[in-house]
């Protein structure tokens, strides 16, 4: 059986970890899976609060100083993962565990390069539990996505995806960006690559944490798109 690796970025996110942590570790045990949890500290202000409380959920911390964005705390995490699947959520676990299932087969038994949630599928369970604004400010930026920079895959920003190690390592060399637009970069990469990509539906069970605003973030989240197609003209995204 293939070893999990769990990458958890996290900023100033101690009450949704003391809250959803316990989930995951639970949920892994179940699995009856070879699994990590890496929980990655994006310079917050209360590191040492998280530190405890991953300590005490038997997971590994590592973290810096100096806060620098969603991205990079995964892509960091991801130099750290030993796992062959290598998964990466958010800090409230938003999702039930059937979504790692699901990664773990499609990944290891139907052969994909990599699994993303997508929350607009119709047997997702997201948009009727949030609020107007959220549902409005994250339609908008995923019909610009899915249009003009990653064609047919519209929910970019679904906190939930899983990579064969092989691949994570490949695309996560070639990624740059470290905003929220990060997991755009990602699936542009892939595309490029023409790695195979299996969209899954996905549950939600937690709106613990401190999540992107598309309404707050959006002018830096539009600035990094063209970031991502300057530099896939540059050649920056060749093997």
């Amino acid at each position: 059986m293939k070893k999990i690796s769990i990458i958890i970025p996290c900023y100033n996110s101690s009450q949704a970890l003391e809250t959803n942590l316990p989930y995951l570790v639970d949920f892994c045990t179940f699995l009856n899976v070879e699994t990590e949890i890496i929980v990655i500290d994006d310079g917050s202000f209360n590191a040492d609060k998280i530190a405890e409380i991953v300590h005490l959920n038997g997971c590994s911390f590592y973290g810096y100083e100096q806060n620098k964005g969603k991205g990079n705390a995964v892509r960091y995490g991801v130099s750290k993962a030993i796992g062959d699947i290598i998964i990466f959520t958010d800090a409230d676990v938003p999702f039930e565990g059937e979504a790692i299932l699901k990664a773990i087969d499609y990944l290891s038994i139907k052969e994909y390069d990599l699994v993303i949630g997508d929350r607009g599928l119709e047997e997702s369970v997201y948009f009727s539990k949030v609020s107007n604004e959220r549902r409005f400010g994250s339609g908008a930026f995923t019909f610009f996505v899915g249009r003009f920079v990653t064609t047919g895959f519209s929910d970019t920003q679904c906190g939930f995806k899983a990579f064969r190690r092989e691949i994570a390592l490949d695309i996560f060399s070639k990624s740059r960006i470290n905003g929220f637009s990060f997991d755009v970069e990602l699936v542009y990469i892939a595309l490029k690559r023409n790695y195979d990509i299996k969209k899954i539906p996905v549950i939600l069970r937690s709106q613990d944490g401190n999540s992107v605003s598309v309404l707050k973030h959006g002018f830096r989240m539009l600035l990094d798109l063209f970031r991502i197609k300057w530099n896939h003209l540059k050649g920056r995204y060749n093997k």
